[in-house]
């Protein structure tokens, strides 16, 4: 009454493909036996025609039996089978095939791994620089909050400071003004700046920055590696003052809250180290005091301070 039902075949469509592409070897495997077989026969028959039956006896090409040539030719066309049946149909089959696309992903997969690692090892060192960073801001941050950060420089009109790791002029005011403000505190300076003093100034703490990892400095100096580390060094100081040169005193200009500027009014083009050049929107007077030149002091100067706005 009802038709039989259509029964599914159990093996999935890569397993027919195997079994199919089985089958079909097998068959070429046949035919190459089968004309192997042939070939024997046949050489012997036309060998066999021609020596023993005398069929084409006379006919020769180049004084060699003509039975030769068609032997060759057969033997051509074994070999060519022969080298498509086991050598061109292994190395390109859909097997090998695979074993190619397997080589190739594998291959692949190495270098995405090499590249995940790179990559893994790029964003590690980042993360440790931005880390660094963090400390760095969260430190001067903690001192800013905490003290009063101020920078004491010494400049002409021209911003010139020194030359030579040295000073140009000798103001004998300004350097009694330099030890009274700067008396008792912590005093921030570089390593070229600290090593033209003959002595560490008394009654003052002494930070040096500096990138050499070994630099040996007296007892009581403090040596730091940057910016951050020596206003940590100073932030039990509720004024600690930066003192040069040219590249410390960048480095502490968006940071300090108070400069104390001495101008000396004269251009000095023989400078090599000047200070950065005062922001006057971001920087405000609030006290000037002049003095004239005499004979201590071989240059009119000004004393100035400035708050940060």
């Amino acid at each position: 009454m009802f038709g039989k039902k259509k029964q599914t075949p159990s093996i999935d469509k890569d397993q027919l493909e195997l079994i199919e592409n089985a089958q079909k070897r097998i068959k070429q495997k046949k035919r190459l036996y089968i004309h192997f077989v042939v070939f024997l026969i046949g050489a012997v028959f036309l060998i066999i025609a021609n020596t023993v039956l005398g069929i084409g006896e006379d006919f020769k090409i180049a004084d060699i039996n003509w039975f030769v040539y068609a032997i060759l030719a057969w033997l051509f066309l074994f070999v060519y089978h022969f080298v498509n049946v086991f050598i061109t149909n292994k190395f390109m089959s859909k097997d090998w095939e695979k074993q190619q696309l397997d080589r190739l992903v594998a291959k692949q997969q190495q270098r995405i791994d090499q590249l995940k690692a790179n990559l893994l090892k790029e964003e590690t060192k980042i993360a440790k620089i931005q880390m660094k960073e963090e400390t760095q801001s969260s430190k001067i941050s903690s001192v800013k909050n905490k003290s009063e950060l101020t920078i004491i420089v010494a400049a002409g009109e021209n911003n010139a400071i020194g030359k030579d790791n040295d000073l140009i002029w000798h103001l004998s005011d300004d350097l009694k003004r330099f030890k009274r403000l700067t008396n008792g505190h912590h005093i921030i300076m570089g390593r070229k700046t600290f090593e033209s003093f003959p002595k560490p100034l008394p009654n003052r703490i002494h930070v040096v920055i500096t990138r050499q990892k070994d630099y040996k400095a007296p007892e009581g100096v403090i040596v730091v590696n940057s910016m951050a580390d020596a206003l940590d060094a100073a932030r039990k100081d509720d004024n600690p003052f930066i003192i040069g040169g040219g590249e410390i005193y960048k480095q502490a200009m968006p940071i300090a809250s108070k400069l104390e500027i001495t101008r000396v009014h004269s251009i000095f083009d023989d400078a090599d180290t000047f200070f950065p050049e005062i922001n006057t929107s971001i920087w405000k007077e609030i006290s000037r005091t002049t003095h004239d030149a005499d004979e201590k002091h071989a240059h009119a100067f000004s004393f100035i301070t400035y708050d940060r706005k």
